[in-house]
């Protein structure tokens, strides 16, 4: 059931299925809202309260100029948590979700019981361990980072600039096609683009707060599951090695048949594997 509730610094929309059951809080990626869990959530509201947040500058939430970074997007999900009346739940985040998730461990962990990382490297990994190769990967990052040129280039052609990402991100792109059109209305709204590229030109200051904690000792101090689509953007590594630096209990494996959305690509494998860890 769609719900809109103020925050401290913002207006936030989020889908929740009702109830008094543990809470699991689910975070969307780029370019993408909390629509990307519709195949998760039914599966999982069996068990919990699940409740699936539009980020800030995502979706029907408010697009304020600022705070983006994963810090203050992290206190906007705490804030949301609170006043659901839950002092501890699950999370689980996917892409850009994930890098609020990991923030979230860091900076709340009494508050986590679970979570779960879906087909990212930690992003204080990408600034310090990059290569060509990874740059040209995720050319993206830095194309969306220049101030007012992406909205320029992308504003006409908005359509045919997310359909790129789904068709080169994916493996079972059939799944996706019909939840593009959302997509693309949900990023055409006003404020919408420059909102989502804001998120991306934050990276400076996320790699400032997540290198001040690295460089402490600091790692995220619970069993974290890393999970990634064996043909998505991260194919090829081993990304429970990649996080043990910074989560020393992860685990994980990569989803079959999958590449970079899979809550959408292979949500009935997805799920069978969120359960057996979220019922520890």
């Amino acid at each position: 059931m769609a719900q809109v509730t103020r925050l401290k610094n913002l207006t936030m929309s989020y889908s929740d299925t009702g109830g008094s059951a543990p809470l699991v809080v689910l975070l969307h990626g780029w370019p993408q809202t909390s629509q990307c869990w519709e195949a998760v959530i039914p599966a999982l509201a069996e068990d919990y309260r699940v409740v699936a947040p539009d980020l800030r500058g995502y979706g029907l939430t408010d697009k304020p100029r600022g705070g983006y970074d994963k810090k203050t997007m992290a206190q906007d999900v705490r804030q949301l948590v609170e006043h659901l009346g839950y002092s501890s739940f699950r999370l689980i985040g996917h892409d850009r979700g994930a890098r609020v998730g990991h923030r979230f461990a860091l900076d709340h962990p009494e508050m986590l019981t679970h979570l779960t990382l879906l087909d990212i490297a930690p992003t204080l990994y990408m600034h310090r361990e990059g290569t060509t190769a990874m740059a040209q990967g995720y050319w993206h990052w830095f194309f969306h980072m220049q101030e007012d040129l992406p909205e320029l280039l992308v504003g006409p052609r908005i359509d045919e600039y997310l359909r790129f990402f789904f068709e080169r991100w994916t493996y079972q792109r059939a799944r996706l096609e019909a939840v593009i059109p959302d997509y693309v209305r949900a990023f055409s709204r006003p404020g919408a683009l420059r909102a989502g590229f804001d998120d991306y030109r934050a990276f400076e200051l996320d790699v400032a707060h997540d290198g001040e904690d690295f460089d402490a000792g600091a790692t995220v101090p619970l069993s974290v599951q890393v999970l990634w689509g064996d043909h998505g953007l991260v194919a090829g590594r081993d990304l429970v090695d990649i996080w043990k630096p910074f989560a020393p209990e992860a685990f994980g494996e990569p989803i079959p048949e999958c590449g970079h959305f899979i809550p959408e690509e292979q949500p009935e494998i997805l799920i069978g594997t969120l359960r057996s860890y979220l019922r520890r």
